[in-house]
């Protein structure tokens, strides 16, 4: 069954990697089984191919492999790489590791959500609607391993020009459009940083709070997840998902966690391998979840998500956001409109790129091109104006 550390002292790296190797050997061979992945493909019609659409709602999950080009991708380690070193030196300062006043003291939110090495911020507790019940092991770090890591990094339309021209890519955009509806709107957006050796794990989870007992609940009322890779992904740090996991509504997970011998190795589960380029997309009820990340390679995936209009009109903030957060027609108009600037930008830098025609700004295209104006107007603070459900 693996590691079972419940009533153990932690294992170390060597032992928490050697104790995983059975269980995501197995992972690989269902996944290669699955085989739900492959270049985006788009109809005679420029819409997304059925056979996409049909893998995608069978399992939950699907990977789009080789949408972003080399030298985008390129942009965007860059872009990465200068929120990494401009992270203060640990949770409580206000310089980076160079002396520098950090990245993001005069955001609005914190762009920072710092992790030890190793560990399992969220499992077991309250955090984020309790949606992480169970708690991952959590290894020992090797002796020379820093106080904090950077585990998540947010803000990305407006700390790097590259992750808002990534907003408006042309066929994520479409790909949102096919799933959602032509009227869908933005979710947030979330770098997750699992540097080798150090990066934290997240516990199993269904990531949707607000709609588990609605009378209008289906497989698709929480929306879901792209993920871009920057880096090779690997069995030992990608993203794990339970195949059809999205149709079953609210799972128990410290249930699940128990019957399996009170290990975090879930039965059925798969891995997202991914080359840099690749792009993943989950159902954000699918239960997934990821591992500390004992291995040797680096993981660093830029997240943003995207609802259906209706999931997210009339409701109130959940997950990270204010309780008394009310969505309304103008919250999602404001919020939304990042995706609009984001289009113009990408057209901007991409000239010969044909855009993506997002319905909700028909005719309001001048209005919400990138200036130093619409900078600070919609991008600046962005995230404040998140839509979480």
């Amino acid at each position: 069954m693996g590691i079972n550390r419940m009533n153990e002292a932690s294992p170390t790296r060597a032992e928490h990697a050697a104790g995983m190797a059975a269980y995501m050997a197995e992972g690989e061979r269902r996944a290669q089984a699955i085989d739900n992945r492959g270049p985006v493909r788009f109809d005679a019609d420029g819409k997304l191919h059925a056979d996409i659409l049909e893998a995608y709602w069978k399992d939950g999950y699907y990977v789009f492999e080789g949408v972003i080009d080399a030298d985008e991708i390129a942009q965007l380690r860059a872009g990465t790489s200068n929120m990494i070193e401009r992270a203060p030196v640990n949770r409580d300062a206000k310089v980076d590791a160079q002396g520098r006043p950090a990245l993001g003291l005069d955001f609005a939110r914190d762009p920072y959500t710092f992790a030890k090495p190793l560990s399992d911020p969220w499992g077991g507790t309250g955090v984020l609607g309790g949606r992480h019940p169970s708690q991952m092991t959590q290894p020992t770090p090797e002796a020379d391993a820093p106080e904090d890591v950077p585990f998540l990094m947010r803000g990305m339309c407006m700390t790097m020009d590259s992750g808002l021209r990534l907003y408006g890519h042309p066929h994520l955009l479409a790909i949102a459009e096919a799933i959602n509806g032509a009227d869908f709107v933005p979710f947030n957006d979330a770098i997750f940083v699992k540097q080798p050796g150090l990066g934290g794990s997240v516990a199993w989870h269904q990531d949707g709070v607000t709609h588990w007992e609605s009378a209008d609940w289906d497989e698709g009322i929480h929306g879901f997840n792209f993920q871009v890779q920057l880096y090779p992904t690997t069995a030992g740090n990608c993203l794990w998902v339970i195949p059809g996991s999205h149709k079953d509504g609210r799972i128990d997970i410290k249930r699940l966690v128990a019957e399996n011998g009170g290990s975090e190795q879930l039965p059925g589960a798969v891995p997202l391998i991914c080359s840099p380029g690749d792009v993943t997309m989950v159902n954000r009820q699918a239960l997934h979840g990821s591992f500390a990340n004992t291995s040797p390679d680096l993981r660093v995936s830029i997240t943003f998500g995207f609802h259906r209009r209706s999931s997210v009109l009339g409701q109130k903030g959940a997950l990270s956001m204010e309780s008394d957060d009310v969505y309304d027609e103008q919250r999602i108009f404001d919020r939304a409109a990042v995706i609009a600037v984001a289009i113009d930008a990408r057209q901007q830098h991409y000239p010969d790129e044909t855009p993506f025609h997002y319905q909700p700004f028909a005719g309001l295209k001048d209005d919400y091109r990138l200036t130093e104006e619409t900078f600070r107007r919609v991008i600046w603070d962005y995230n404040v104006k998140d839509l979480a459900i």
